[in-house]
C-alpha cells in the first residue's frame, strides 16, 4: 500500500521543530537573566556636573516628599518650608527603604517604626542608631537637583 502524498511538513518534522524551538527558548530564558546580571545598568547622570534632575516644585509641593532613585540608590527628597532637603532613603538600622509620613510630617522606616526629622535627618524615635546621610539638593528655577558625589 502506498502512502498518500501530503503537502507541508510531516508529523515527525513538526515535532523536531517544536523540540528545537523549546530547547532554544529554554536556553534563552536561562541565559537572559545571567546576561542582564553581568551587564551593569545604565544610570542617569546630570549634565557632567554630578547633578541629577529629580523633579520640579510642582512634582514635590511644600510638605511632601518622594523617594527617587539617584545614581542607582534610593533618595528621599523633601520639600519643607525651609527649603528642599535630600537624604539617603536607606534606614541606618536595617537598611529598609524609608517613606514620608504626611500626617506627622516625618520620615518613617516601616520596618521598626524608626522616625527621622525632615529638617536634619536626625533620629526622632525608634531603633535607628544614626541619622540619615544628607545629600546636597538645589533648586534652579522650578527644577530640583540632587548632587551626586
Amino acid at each position: 500500500m502506498t502512502r498518500p502524498e501530503t503537502d507541508g511538513i510531516g508529523r515527525r518534522r513538526f515535532l523536531r521543530y517544536l523540540l528545537g524551538f523549546s530547547a532554544v527558548s529554554t536556553l534563552g530564558m536561562v541565559a537572559w537573566p545571567v546576561i542582564r546580571f553581568l551587564i551593569p545598568p545604565q544610570t542617569r547622570a546630570g549634565a557632567g556636573e554630578g547633578r541629577v534632575l529629580v523633579g520640579t516644585i510642582a512634582d514635590i509641593p511644600i510638605g511632601s516628599a518622594e523617594v527617587i532613585p539617584v545614581a542607582g540608590k534610593p533618595t528621599i527628597v523633601i520639600n519643607t518650608a525651609q527649603g528642599v532637603k535630600a537624604y539617603s532613603a536607606i534606614c541606618t538600622h536595617l537598611g529598609c527603604i524609608v517613606a514620608w509620613d504626611g500626617s506627622s510630617q516625618t520620615i518613617v522606616c516601616p520596618c521598626h517604626d524608626g522616625r527621622f526629622n525632615p529638617a536634619s535627618g536626625s533620629v526622632v524615635s525608634g531603633p535607628p542608631p544614626a541619622p540619615l546621610p544628607a545629600l546636597d539638593a538645589t533648586i534652579e528655577g522650578d527644577d530640583i537637583f540632587v548632587v551626586v558625589n
